[in-house]
């Protein structure tokens, strides 16, 4: 018969309770056991010395007939210093299974991607400058002298509908000239016309108001002239 040292569980629901058993590996976890050789209590904490209870004494006996403790059971042990559990080695344990694998591998695929696309925008945007700069630094190629000829053909166009203006005003300056030209002829005329009718009026008389007016005018100045000759003889 092959003997185990392993924990059979007791207790409540959410509240467990396990015990240290000596038993027939082939018996169910919580059957028929031969002994009891201690206690765990998983609620209590674990600087708590009620956690784990170990009868060593016991333990060692049937450590020298031949049982095998567990896994969890060899822990304890080691941890009391009753048998040293040697340190396990399975790298496998902490792989992800394949489904994850699968999605890690897809998001790093996307990542990749990603960043791919980013850097063939970022060269394309690059090219797009560097053309442009060439295109600005390079010499004039035959269409850009054309769009230049092209240019110099419309601005002689606009200066000579620009002319006309120019040219007409010195016309209007001339005209300007003319009216008061013509507006001086105008009252020669008008002056030399009453000259012509002259002969229909006529010559004011010894009598008229007009002749009167005349003498008085005469007399006055023949008195200074007077005057001034008696002044030049004193």
């Amino acid at each position: 018969m092959a003997l185990a040292i392993r924990l059979s569980r007791g207790g409540a629901k959410k509240r467990p309770y396990y015990r240290i058993v000596v038993t027939d590996s082939r018996s169910p976890r919580d059957g028929r056991f031969i002994e009891k050789v201690g206690t765990y209590n998983p609620l209590l904490a674990k600087d708590s010395p009620e956690r784990v209870k170990l009868d060593a004494d016991r333990i060692n006996h049937w450590l020298g007939v031949g049982a095998q403790p567990s896994d969890r059971v060899l822990r304890f042990l080691d941890a009391a210093g009753i048998r040293e559990r040697a340190a396990r080695n399975n790298p496998n344990k902490a792989k992800p299974g394949e489904k994850a694998t699968e999605r890690v591998e897809a998001r790093a695929a996307k990542e990749a991607e990603a960043a791919e696309a980013a850097a063939s925008r970022q060269e394309e945007a690059e090219a797009v400058v560097a053309e442009e700069v060439e295109a600005a630094t390079a010499e004039p190629t035959a269409e850009a002298e054309q769009v230049v000829e092209e240019i110099a053909e419309q601005t002689p166009a606009a200066e000579e509908t620009a002319e006309p203006d120019t040219v007409e005003a010195p016309a209007e300056e001339a005209v300007a000239e003319e009216a008061p030209a013509a507006e001086a002829d105008n009252q020669g005329e008008s002056t030399a016309e009453p000259a012509e009718g002259a002969d229909d009026v006529s010559p004011p008389t010894s009598e008229s108001p007009q002749a009167e007016v005349a003498e008085g005018e005469g007399e006055s100045a023949e008195a200074p002239a007077e005057g001034a000759s008696e002044e030049t003889q004193a």
